[in-house]
């Protein structure tokens, strides 16, 4: 059932947002961009892929030759259907497109191993749990659509990726930083060679945190993955040459950033 028809039938809770929007659909949708860009002789960029049916249709579009290019994000690696039908707890998972079933994980590890998806990425659209997500206390429709998460791609992406063995150091790189570089044209980002910005991170891939909204640095009041031990952490993060996080100490300045125009990428043409 969609949306309309589960709130009629009294299916109120935040699972409900999951059901409503079929994989399926999901697959539909990204054969038809996929292949309204190919009449438009154009590249396409699939965001938050999170069905196995749709990363069929890049697959099948890669395999034809056209430059079709996707990413997932981490909760649709390591969160599932399941996070969603916990009572109005749920609504901490709401996003679309929405939480799959588990057994969709498997399928978009191996695209990443594959190469069928180039990105690792995340929207980070959070909403607090309290004055928020609330809002949609007794009618699914009304939680707004976001989760949290920036702060932890990387480290969840090295323990479910690189420690699991599901993917080598250097995809793990790969994935988090070079492709998106080449991909949206940023040559000076994502490699480490003379003309480069020289943003480098210092990683221990040996050191253990827990994952808690007590401890994080996003202006949220919850984590989707809250008592989740991870292992690998930044020790040194430094921006065009210079050290903005040293340990869990903020260095950095506002006003540091600069505006870099994009080129065109001489991987969607």
């Amino acid at each position: 059932m969609v949306a309309g028809q589960n709130f009629a039938a009294g299916n109120t809770d935040p699972y409900y947002h999951g059901t409503s929007r079929s994989p399926v659909l999901e697959g539909e949708a990204t054969n038809r961009v996929i292949r309204l860009a190919e009449v438009a002789d154009a590249p396409v960029y699939i965001v938050h892929l999170s069905a196995r049916e749709a990363l069929d249709e890049v697959r099948r579009a890669r395999d034809e030759g056209l430059p079709a290019f996707a990413e997932t994000c981490p909760q649709y690696l390591f969160l599932s259907l399941e996070d969603l039908g916990n009572g109005f707890e749920g609504s901490k998972f709401v996003c679309s497109p929405p939480l799959r079933p588990a057994d969709h994980q498997d399928e978009l590890w191996r695209g990443l191993v594959h190469d069928d998806l180039q990105v690792v990425s995340t929207d980070h659209c959070p909403f607090d749990f309290h004055g928020q997500k609330d809002l949609g206390m007794g009618d699914f429709r009304k939680i707004p659509n976001g989760l949290p998460g920036v702060e932890n791609r990387v480290d969840l992406l090295h323990d479910g990726g690189v420690v699991s063995g599901r993917i080598t150091p250097n995809r793990w790189v790969q994935l988090l930083s070079t492709a998106p570089a080449q991909l949206f044209g940023l040559p000076r980002k994502g490699v480490v060679a003379v003309g480069a910005d020289a943003d480098l991170v210092v990683y221990d891939p040996k050191r253990t945190h827990t994952i808690s909204a007590r401890t994080h640095h996003m202006a949220v009041d919850y984590s989707c993955y809250e008592g989740r031990s991870v292992s690998g952490g930044a020790d040194l993060v430094l921006s065009r040459g210079k050290i903005i996080v040293d340990g869990d100490e903020w260095l950095g300045q506002a006003g540091d950033g600069r505006f870099l125009k994009r080129q065109r990428s001489p991987f969607l043409h």
